[in-house]
């Protein structure tokens, strides 16, 4: 069933259509169908559109006032965005390894304690889910990846560090991340991760996108070294 769908203005260039109910939370119905809209204007690739920005149940559609009226956006908008997202074919599987070691995990024994599971139990299943790429955003290259499996789910820290490493990765209530630079952060940290989030002068410049899979693996602190990583 397609979730319920709005469009709203978002500037003068601009306008976003959100898909599921507001207050529905993190919603893989809505999600799938902002990656099929998204493909769906990304396939009519008209002259006037400048950018794609998607999040969790929404999608940013930037476009160029002086080629096209906002009407005629809305109207592609809106055919893009009522696509059958049940036979979308989901993004790429990207595989990211990660050294889980309180060396770089400051956090890991605490997710562990919190959950009554080992530290090694809290990897195991860390690694073995297969994440969502539900966003982009805070800085260039911060996947938002979802959803954590219930079990160890941990809130933010009451009190968000002032640095980060670069490489980190992190758990914050339900979701997943890889820290693309250093910079403060409140999520919990379980390892980290030396394949680069954000290189500008990369093509593509990040290794995932918007509507991707990622599944982590586990490598050794030699491993993680030679593959680049810092600690």
């Amino acid at each position: 069933m397609m979730p319920d769908m709005r469009i709203e203005t978002a500037g003068s260039n601009a306008l976003i259509v959100y898909f599921g109910a507001p207050d529905a939370g993190i919603d893989d119905t809505a999600a799938a169908q902002v990656a099929a809209c998204a493909d769906a204007l990304r396939a009519q690739n008209p002259r006037w559109l400048e950018d794609l920005v998607a999040s969790y149940g929404s999608l940013l559609v930037v476009y160029d006032p002086l080629l096209v009226d906002p009407l005629t956006v809305r109207a592609c908008v809106r055919n893009c965005a009522l696509v059958d997202a049940s036979h979308h074919q989901e993004g790429q599987l990207i595989r990211l390894p990660v050294y889980y070691h309180p060396e770089v995990g400051p956090d890991l024994a605490d997710v562990a304690k919190r959950a009554n599971m080992s530290v090694e139990q809290v990897v195991s299943i860390h690694h073995d889910t297969i994440y969502r790429v539900y966003a982009i955003g805070f800085a260039p290259g911060f996947a938002y990846l979802g959803q954590v499996d219930e079990r160890i789910a941990t809130p933010r820290l009451a009190t968000p560090r002032t640095k980060v490493p670069k490489g980190a990765v992190a758990i914050a209530d339900r979701q997943t991340a890889v820290y693309p630079a250093a910079s403060p952060g409140g999520w919990n940290l379980i390892g980290r991760c030396p394949t680069p989030m954000f290189d500008p002068k990369a093509d593509p410049c990040m290794p995932v996108q918007s509507g991707d899979r990622v599944q982590f693996y586990p490598i050794t602190r030699d491993e993680f070294i030679a593959a680049g990583g810092s600690l």
